[in-house]
């Protein structure tokens, strides 16, 4: 089965699935239905609360009601016609006035029994023959609310959602897979080690790092930086709001007005939290007269942002309302330098990715977003600048040699961008990191610098991202390395276990004094518990490593190593421990 086909099951197993509720609960309302990435939903409202239950009783109906299924056929009808038959069902009624203002045909679908069939309104895109679909190889899985057309002001409907395979082997495999990813979920792992909390009074989408979790969070950011400095990033730091005029002036507030937050009116002015960082960039550009000696200029920030998230997109580190964007805004001379800097990003992003340890076609890929010339409200209009940009996007992607899709609609309003996708353990793709070309900024800033010739001229601008919002390559890497960070990045990087203390315990303290005033992040875990409990919890918090003093230990002046990935060092000197400790960190292995 083609991935067409499988998409067409799926979307008629959602039709199964509503006709299924709607013979269990006569008086429900149906919404919409569609076939998504290994399975399906549909959006109900219920006259009474649903629950995971009920999702067994469901899947019976399904499964018995198959056997009476076979083809799908297609009516078009009128607008009168629709919704009249679909009269007291308000989701219905809309989705037709929004079909009608489209011009576009209204069909309505239906398959089951001859007597008592099913009919939906829907666009078609199903299976030819029912009978194909194998009653083992599909399954609801759990529930949730989703506002109607994902507008929080709607009413919320309940989702259903189900998983759909050819065979009963794949839908055993994928089973197994969210299993796998369910331990490695960065929220469930973020709770059990103690790195983020969310709190209801601060609010949804605010998360609260802990000591541990700042740990980790310094060091990544401190490696960003480091290496862009090494680059030859300039490290800036501007204010995390500005006049709304700032953004006006930019173009962005008509674009992200809806992802923006409320103005605040202070001294009769009105001021905004910032969504984005460019503008003020381009400002400190514009604090005094630029040269062409000084381009390429690239001014890098570790940019505070704030941007309003609708409460059911919010996912606990992967979509936030406040984050830190590891941002950066390059001034380029000419074409050739803008496609020069273009390179040396992807250069930087490589680099940085390969240190963490993700690998190109395995943890991420390219896509070059391409804008809509004919969407004159979205994308700026000028053909001949989105050729050009687009064909230098282009150019670096093919003369690297990587595999990459072009993307449609995917633009930003002021040029388009290579957008590196990101996998999660669930296989599902986010845009991690990006780096685009901007033709209208430096018209809208009036952005110029003195050429060679002595006459002024516009640059053009590379906005990038080296590691995108921190919040989110956080969320990559704690399910990355399922939390067991390598030693550079591990909130505590050695545990100090006296076997006992009373005896022990002096010369495990000369131990964690000497570890600790060199910098390695180290933690004392005295006689509280007995030793093989100290070990578990130690290991449960995966600490690469733990330092075990006993009498042996005393009477050699030496330590045992236990390593996390069953490294062992037995009655090894503390110089030789920490060289290992300091090359390991050194070199991030």
């Amino acid at each position: 089965m083609d991935k067409k086909d499988l998409q067409n099951m799926r979307h008629s197993l959602a039709h199964l699935l509503a006709a299924a509720v709607l013979e269990l609960w006569p008086d429900t309302k149906t919404a919409i239905g569609p076939a998504i990435d290994n399975g399906f939903y549909y959006d109900f409202e219920f006259s009474k609360p649903l629950s995971d239950k009920d999702l067994s009783v469901i899947q019976k109906k399904m499964k018995k009601m198959l056997n009476t299924w076979d083809t799908f056929s297609e009516k078009k009808v009128s607008e009168k016609e629709a919704k009249d038959f679909f009269k007291d069902n308000p989701y219905k009624q809309e989705l037709i006035d929004e079909i009608v203002s489209k011009k576009e045909d209204i069909t309505l679908y239906t398959s089951g029994p001859p007597a008592g069939g099913f009919t939906d309104l829907c666009k078609g895109g199903h299976i030819e023959d029912m009978k194909k679909i194998n009653a083992d190889a599909f399954k609801l899985s759990h529930i949730a609310g989703a506002y109607w057309r994902g507008d929080e002001n709607n009413t919320q409907l309940t989702r259903i959602y189900g998983l759909a395979f050819e065979t009963k082997k794949d839908l055993d495999e994928y089973e197994k897979m969210l299993a796998e990813a369910k331990e490695r979920d960065h929220r469930k792992l973020g709770k059990e080690l103690g790195l983020f909390v969310f709190s209801d009074i601060v609010g949804k989408g605010l998360p609260l790092w802990t000591d541990k979790g700042a740990t980790i969070r310094r060091e990544v950011e401190r490696f960003i930086v480091d290496e862009e400095i090494r680059r030859g990033y300039k490290h800036v730091r501007t204010p995390d709001m500005a006049r709304i005029d700032l953004y006006k002036k930019s173009g962005h507030y008509p674009y992200y007005k809806d992802s923006m937050y409320t103005p605040m009116v202070i001294d009769e002015d009105e001021y905004m939290l910032r969504p984005m960082t460019c503008p003020h960039h381009f400002e400190l550009y514009l604090s005094k007269p630029r040269s062409y000696r000084e381009l390429p200029l690239r001014i890098a920030e570790l940019a505070q942002l704030y941007r309003y998230e609708q409460s059911g997109e919010l996912s606990g580190l992967m979509r936030v309302r406040s984050f830190c964007l590891a941002d950066a805004h390059i001034i380029c001379r000419d074409t050739t330098q803008a496609q020069e800097e273009v390179d040396g990003a992807l250069d930087l992003i490589e680099y940085i990715a390969k240190v963490f340890g993700l690998n190109l076609g395995e943890n991420y890929s390219y896509r070059l977003s391409l804008g809509n010339r004919d969407e004159e409200e979205k994308y700026f209009k000028d053909d001949n600048a989105w050729d050009v940009a687009e064909g230098i996007l282009r150019n670096v992607l093919k003369k690297r040699r990587v595999p990459f899709v072009e993307a449609q609609n995917e633009a930003s309003f002021y040029g388009p961008k290579i957008d590196i996708q990101m996998k999660n353990v669930l296989g599902k793709e986010d845009t991690a990191f990006t780096v685009q070309y901007d033709f209208v900024m430096p018209k809208r800033f009036e952005l110029t610098f003195t050429d060679s010739d002595g006459k002024e001229k516009e640059p053009i601008v590379i906005h990038r991202s080296s590691v995108g919002a921190i919040e989110r390559i956080m969320a990559f890497l704690i399910e990355h390395y399922a939390g067991s960070f390598p030693l550079w990045l591990s909130p505590t990087q050695v545990a100090v276990l006296p076997i006992a203390e009373d005896k022990h315990g002096e010369y495990a303290k000369e131990v964690y004094d000497a570890l600790l005033k060199l910098g390695i992040r180290v933690e004392w875990m005295g006689e509280s518990e007995s030793l093989g409990k100290r070990i578990r919890q130690s290991k449960m918090q995966k600490i690469p490593y733990l330092v075990v003093i006993g009498d042996k230990e005393i009477e050699y002046k030496k330590i045992t190593v236990e390593g996390r990935d069953n490294e062992r060092h037995e009655y090894i000197t503390m110089a030789d421990f920490i060289t290992l400790l300091e090359n390991k960190i050194k070199n991030k292995k």
